[in-house]
Parts: C-alpha cells; sequence; structure tokens
C-alpha cells in the first residue's frame, strides 16, 4: 500500500468517526462540570485517613456524610500524612512530608492547614524533616487543650516531638522523647502532654511559655510490655485516659497533674469469653461516650499472640462505671470505632476487610443501623468533626 492510498483511508476514517460521533451527540447531553459548596459541618461529618499503600506517597483524607453516607471530598495528604482537627473544629492539620521526585529527591516536613468547611488549603508550616512517616494513628498529631500548640510525633527512628506554636504560626521547640511513643494531650493544661513507654510507665511533659522543654516526670511501671503490652490508642473522660492491653485489661490513667495517677486495672474478658480467647484488636480499637460512660471495643476470637490487629468479630458495649459489658454488637470487621458526643450518639466502624464503613445506633439499646461501601484503600483512622 503506497503513502498516498493510506492517507486517504486514514483520513476517511476520521471523517466517519466525527459523522458518527455528531449523530450520536445530537441525541445526548453532556454533564456540566462545576464547583459544590460543601453543606454545613455536623457532628456526624467524618475525617477517615487513608494511607493509600499502593500508592503512599499520595495519601488521602475521606470526607464522608455520616448521616447520609454520602461523600462529600478529599484532601491530599502526600507521604504518610497525618491530620487532626483544631480543639475548635475550624482548622485541619495535617504533619506530611514531600520529596522533589515525589518518591525520592530532597526532603521537606510541613504542617498543611486546610478550611475544613471548604477543604481549601490555608497555608503550611516548616517543621524538622523528621514527621513519623507511620500508619495514622490518633496520637501521631494532636492539638494542646487550650488550642495553642501542636504536637507531632517524630522517628528517626529515635523518638521526639515536634512543638508547633499554632498562634504564631511557626516551628517551636523539639522534645526528645526517647522510648517513648504516641502523643496524650492534658486536659487540663495545655502546655502538658504524657506519652507511652516501652518500660511499661508513661512519661509526662511540660513546655514553657514559648513551647520549649522544662520539666519530665514518670508514673510507676503500669503494664508488662513483654507479658501484656498496651495499644497504644486511648480514649478519655476528661483526664481520665484508658488503655486496653492486648489480654483484655482496662488501665486507667488521671493525667489531670503534673505526675499520672494510677488505677487498678480490670477485665473485659471474663470466665466464659476465655474458652474462646476473645481479645482485643484493631487500630483505631476502643471509643467513649463520654456522657453515659459507655465504652465500645473492638473484639476478636481465637486471640494469640500477633492478633492484636485482627479485626472485629464483634463489638462489645462496656459501662465504664459499673466496669461491665452491657451489650454485644456485631463486628463487622471493625478495625477503628469513633462515637459523637451528642445525646443521641453514632458509632461509626471502618471495615477492615471490604472497607466499607459500618453505623450503630449507640444509644441505651446500640443496635447495627446501615453501612457504606468502599470507603477508601487502606483507612485504618477516624475522626468526627
Amino acid at each position: 500500500m503506497n503513502w498516498s492510498r493510506f492517507s486517504l483511508i486514514v483520513a476517511m476514517g476520521f471523517l466517519s468517526g466525527a459523522y458518527a460521533a455528531s449523530a450520536v451527540g445530537a441525541d445526548q447531553t453532556f454533564e456540566t462540570l462545576s464547583v459544590a459548596k460543601m453543606p454545613a459541618a455536623t457532628p456526624h461529618r467524618i475525617y477517615i485517613s487513608d494511607i493509600a499503600m499502593s500508592h503512599i506517597v499520595d495519601g488521602r483524607l475521606h470526607v464522608i456524610d455520616g448521616d447520609a453516607l454520602k461523600y462529600l471530598g478529599m484532601i491530599a495528604t502526600g507521604y504518610a500524612g497525618n491530620s487532626t482537627l483544631s480543639v475548635d473544629r475550624q482548622e485541619l492539620y495535617v504533619a506530611t512530608t514531600y520529596y522533589t521526585r515525589l518518591s525520592r529527591g530532597e526532603r521537606s516536613d510541613v504542617v498543611d492547614i486546610y478550611d475544613p468547611q471548604t477543604l481549601e488549603h490555608k497555608t503550611e508550616i516548616s517543621i524538622p524533616p523528621r514527621h513519623a512517616e507511620a500508619l495514622p494513628y490518633k496520637g501521631l498529631i494532636r492539638p494542646s487543650s487550650d488550642g495553642r500548640w501542636l504536637f507531632v510525633q517524630n522517628a528517626t527512628p529515635a523518638s521526639s516531638v515536634t512543638v508547633v506554636d499554632l498562634k504564631a504560626r511557626k516551628f517551636a521547640s523539639e522534645v526528645s522523647t526517647p522510648g517513648c511513643w504516641i502523643i496524650i494531650p492534658s486536659q487540663t493544661a495545655g502546655n502538658r502532654f504524657s506519652t507511652l513507654c516501652g518500660d511499661g510507665t508513661l512519661q509526662t511533659i511540660a513546655l514553657n511559655d514559648n513551647g520549649s522543654f522544662k520539666s519530665r516526670t514518670r508514673s510507676a511501671r503500669f503494664f508488662d510490655p513483654e507479658d501484656d503490652p498496651v495499644f497504644v490508642q486511648s480514649d478519655n473522660i476528661g483526664d481520665r485516659h484508658f488503655f486496653v492491653s492486648y489480654k483484655g485489661l482496662v488501665h486507667t490513667a488521671d493525667l489531670s497533674g503534673e505526675e499520672p495517677r494510677l488505677e487498678a486495672p480490670w477485665s473485659l474478658v471474663g470466665a466464659n469469653d476465655m474458652r474462646k480467647a476473645w481479645r482485643p484488636g484493631g487500630y483505631q480499637l476502643l471509643a467513649i461516650h463520654r456522657k453515659t460512660g459507655r465504652m465500645f471495643v473492638a473484639m476478636h476470637v481465637g486471640g494469640k499472640d500477633g492478633s492484636h490487629k485482627n479485626p472485629a468479630t464483634e463489638i462489645w458495649v462496656f459501662d465504664l462505671n459499673q466496669k461491665k459489658r452491657v451489650a454485644r454488637l456485631p463486628g463487622q470487621n471493625a478495625i477503628a470505632l469513633t462515637v459523637d458526643q451528642t445525646d443521641t450518639p453514632k458509632l461509626f466502624a471502618i471495615d477492615g476487610v471490604k472497607m466499607g464503613l459500618a453505623v450503630f445506633d449507640a444509644s441505651a439499646k446500640p443496635h447495627f443501623l446501615h453501612r457504606m461501601e468502599q470507603i477508601g484503600e487502606a483507612a485504618t483512622l477516624m475522626e468526627l468533626q
């Protein structure tokens, strides 16, 4: 075939394709692209952290309406970004890492600040290139209770905490926390936070007015890190913080003072439960409704060493005052739980197997309501508006 004949055939093909497209187009209506305004936030707006394992340099924060189970939007969180809302819920912070060549090159660590109402980027604060590139956990980035400071967990792999001055919009200091991990802000004093240590203790750190290190104290040993370590995830009622161990013990620490005060532990698991080896598990495995004093815990059967991240077979409901189980819910493969603090609360659970979102009525007679499918790729953490 010579080139002139080939060109004629190609040209005829384009003409016939264009004619067919115009004929089809006459019967079609095309969507008009637009930018929608976010609906007003409710206590059931959910921010779901998704590290996106298959493309970890491109993490996401999914924003979902927990009432309508409708996808509202997304915030890019960079390389292993960790996020949290401000105390007044007017800003959203993402501590993350960017590389000039996406997955390599010059490293830059920042705290990105977003408007949670519009999801628009407001500004960024440069921080030392030591932010922990880790799965999202609640204690990796936390605001102080007075909203003045933002605490960011570092790992080089040495452990330290970056202190950001949110009022001045600048890096304030770095506090060394050797052998300790996760940030638990004091609800009593804005210049204080605690951290869990590998020797079974809690360390409490106080800051000066400029955010620099002032002092540290350490609690007595309250768990055995070799025989029965505690999960780093915790929840609180005021400054009473509740930790759950791998074997199901509940440890309570009062962090209202400069030195932690510890309460006697009690067990989630009764004698009958031990026959099926019930144990807690997950990534955000407990949630507390503070007004009613109810704690929801993801539990699985066949527990053993190494099963501490298994999805839930059931979700157990405990009365913290009575230290007693009061209800059992279907597990929905839960690996993360959160509950709102309204008078008619809902419990939300991430299905770690199918990446769905299960919703429960969390009031006096808790029960399953409904679920939403495919909320992300590798979601492990939720925060409510």
